[in-house]
């Protein structure tokens, strides 16, 4: 609720700042430069989409169905470097309704045009903010738009390539007796990968979070450090569902999380040191 209500606080703090930084361009003005720019955004994410959309048997093949046999990449390299070979996923997918193949033709059409032109929306968004800051607001978030795309991206990455395949495998291989098969619906088999990896993207960007809120006041880097123990039990808890059973799977997830925990200590660190030099 603080956090809400801090929100609401920010954006009308930001709306009067854009205000009294430019008189000659009153509120209504500024609510068109947002439309124009969710616009601009929107038609970068259609184009995008349609063009996945054209190419959506290629996509369907060799981004989602492939993850779930053992010639997907990350299988590859796990056998050949940790000697984890995946012989087979026993499972098997149908659309349960009349209009599912043709909803997720389109789901998956918007998430690969949001996630491919994120940085373009994000840039979109942030340009609309920015005016709105103090010239040293400003340069302390000098190079958002780069960091926050760079750190999505390489969460996408790690969630399509780490945590996507290993749940799929883990999920995809269990049953509690041989007389139940695995048949995955189209829904379940396309949620499970988009939300992993979308999710992934955005969980990489805790340190640009550590940051904004250290930045903000919200936490401090002691509070992170307090925390620390219990981050890293609830890491292995999460890297012990989401992945098969063995010790190796456990710690390929968890250690990228824990480093990106560790990076927004730092980052917390960087930024509450120099408020309190000022």
């Amino acid at each position: 609720m603080y956090l809400w209500k801090w929100i609401k606080l920010w954006w009308r703090d930001i709306i009067n700042k854009m205000t009294e930084n430019n008189k000659n361009m009153p509120f209504l003005e500024h609510l068109e430069e947002l439309r124009w720019r969710i616009v601009r955004a929107s038609i970068v994410v259609i184009l995008i989409g349609i063009i996945i959309w054209i190419n959506q048997e290629w996509v369907m093949e060799n981004v989602f169905l492939v993850m779930s046999t053992p010639d997907f990449v990350s299988f590859r390299f796990l056998c050949k470097n940790f000697n984890m070979c995946v012989n087979e996923i026993p499972i098997s997918m149908q659309s349960m309704t009349v209009s599912g193949q043709f909803s997720y033709s389109l789901l998956m059409s918007f998430m690969g045009g949001l996630v491919i032109g994120f940085p373009f929306v994000f840039y979109q968004l942030w340009g609309f903010v920015k005016p709105g800051l103090k010239e040293k607001e400003k340069n302390s978030f000098k190079g958002l738009t780069f960091f926050v795309s760079v750190l999505f991206f390489l969460g996408i990455i790690f969630g399509y390539f780490v945590v996507s395949p290993l749940a799929i495998k883990f999920f995809g291989s269990y049953q509690i007796s041989e007389d139940i098969q695995n048949i995955f619906t189209v829904n379940s088999y396309m949620s499970t990968i988009i939300s992993t990896v979308f999710y992934c993207g955005l969980f990489f960007l805790l340190p640009i979070a550590s940051y904004l809120l250290t930045k903000i006041g919200l936490i401090t880097p002691e509070f992170l450090k307090k925390y620390r123990k219990h981050a890293i039990v609830s890491v292995l808890i999460l890297s012990a569902v989401i992945t098969p059973p063995d010790v190796v799977s456990q710690i390929i997830v968890a250690i990228p999380i824990i480093l990106l925990y560790e990076i927004g200590v730092l980052a917390s660190s960087r930024i509450y040191n120099k408020e309190q030099i000022k």
